[in-house]
């Protein structure tokens, strides 16, 4: 269906009513950050559903009854330890062997064999990931590594610092040596027993856990290849307007598209696979089409959002059928952007962010990237650098509305950036951050929550070349 058949008529003909003076019913910020992460969080349960009846109609159809994955379903991916950072368990990850699967030296030392003074066995030491040595007889004692597996027998194994040996007799071609300990000796120390991490079965983690570098190392250490993840949230980018130019210099009206080169990274570093980033002028059949016929879990589009002559949004999210779950957020820069859910039996989303490139970085912080962050399975809908700082200066502040304000650290302090009007990039290209700056302001050294990007930062005391404070 096009969007005249839905009974809109073409945008250059469509009556308009007198504009209120209130064209969007603004949600308070952070109440726009909690529907966006609920919206997520919902759309998961969901697809979580869907792939567990998936499951089960796979097991039936295997077992020659009828069955059929739903439309939208998509199941777990194994992808290589190699490929796993940051993505989110699809299921508990679940010891493949006992760890450690054999009984370990902890330290370099001797294996003994009962109680001392022990001969020394004349024979090499026994090493990590060499074969075991021969058992152990009772008396005896043999060189062993940390990490390398204790002989049978071993009732003991006696740090190298805690022992001398001494010359006790010699045979044909060899000294023969006896070992004594300078400590008690108690049975099983220094001995890391098979099973003291985990036993095989065992539960390591829940599912949604994010893959962390010191996840991989424990699914490596349990025997894992590869880990069963989530799929990453889908994401389509629309571009709207006519005056966007994607190469060479801004002239006679047009100016060129910052957010199409921007966007697409930006989603990738928040862990979302980005399926295409289309540009679409201001027609509203086309954007109709784009919004009805993309699959992605999350359509984010650029423009469009306010009440001016060719912003389409609010009609073509009517006219598609779609719900809008925020409306308006009181921040700025960015307070036109909107939050709908699409009609459909799969759980699908759009934000729409205003045009203005920082004023579309608002709209990512506080509506896409929760939602995103919901929809993988993140325990947090906040990404980079946690927690808050103390400003170091004074931050003019809306009367009514919260400000976002690009901020650099600063030892201890966060100081705002220039530059940071709804159309400018430049304080947001030097920051660490941006200030979350609450209705009236905020004064010097009050504390402010900060949120962090999706991409390493610089650090220290030395301001980045060409930062303007404010």
């Amino acid at each position: 269906m096009t969007l005249k058949e839905s009974a809109l008529v073409a945008p250059d003909t469509a009556p308009r009513p007198p504009a209120p003076e209130e064209p969007h019913r603004a949600t308070p910020w952070p109440a726009a950050r909690t529907a966006a992460a609920e919206a997520g969080a919902a759309a998961r349960a969901v697809q979580i559903g869907q792939a567990a009846q998936a499951a089960q109609a796979g097991q039936a159809a295997q077992a020659g009854l009828a069955g059929q994955a739903g439309h939208g379903v998509r199941e777990p991916l194994a992808v290589p330890l190699g490929a796993a950072l940051g993505r989110v368990l699809a299921g508990p990850l679940l010891a493949l062997t006992d760890l450690p699967s054999f009984d370990t030296s902890a330290m370099d030392g001797w294996a003994v064999a009962g109680t001392g003074p022990w001969t020394v066995r004349e024979e090499g030491a026994v090493l990590a990931g060499h074969a075991p040595a021969a058992v152990l007889a009772d008396g005896e004692a043999v060189r062993i590594a940390t990490g390398a597996r204790v002989p049978a027998g071993t009732t003991a194994v006696i740090r190298g610092e805690h022992s001398r040996t001494e010359q006790s007799g010699m045979t044909p071609g060899s000294l023969l040596h006896t070992l004594h300990a300078l400590r008690e000796v108690r049975p099983r120390q220094d001995i890391r027993p098979r099973g003291q991490e985990c036993r095989a079965g065992d539960r390591l983690l829940p599912a949604g856990s994010v893959v962390t570098p010191a996840v991989l190392g424990l699914a490596a250490a349990a025997g894992y290849d590869t880990l069963p993840v989530l799929p990453r949230p889908r994401v389509e980018i629309l571009v709207l307007g006519d005056e966007l130019l994607t190469a060479g210099l801004p002239h006679e009206g047009l100016i060129r598209d910052a957010l199409g080169p921007m966007l697409g990274p930006w989603l990738e570093a928040l862990g979302a696979e980005v399926l295409a980033t289309r540009r679409i002028g201001d027609d509203a059949e086309e954007l109709y089409a784009a919004v009805t016929g993309s699959t992605a879990d999350l359509l984010l589009t650029t423009g469009g959002t306010a009440a001016g002559p060719v912003d389409h949004l609010h009609r073509v999210l009517d006219a598609a059928g779609a719900t809008l779950l925020v409306d308006g957020v009181k921040v700025r820069p960015g307070h036109p952007m909107l939050l709908a859910r699409l009609a459909g039996a799969d759980p699908r989303h759009l934000v729409g962010l205003p045009g203005n490139p920082l004023a579309a970085v608002s709209g990512l912080l506080t509506l896409a990237e929760p939602l995103l962050a919901a929809l993988a399975g993140h325990s947090r809908a906040s990404y980079g650098a946690p927690g808050g700082a103390a400003v170091q200066d004074e931050v003019q502040g809306h009367p009514h509305d919260t400000r976002l304000v690009p901020v650099v650290r600063r030892a201890d302090r966060a100081v705002p950036l220039h530059y940071n009007g709804p159309a400018m990039l430049r304080g947001i290209a030097a920051a660490d951050g941006l200030a979350v700056v609450p209705p009236g302001g905020a004064r010097s050294g009050q504390h402010l929550e900060i949120l962090g990007l999706p991409w390493p930062t610089p650090a220290g005391d030395a301001p980045a070349e060409g930062v303007c404070f404010t």
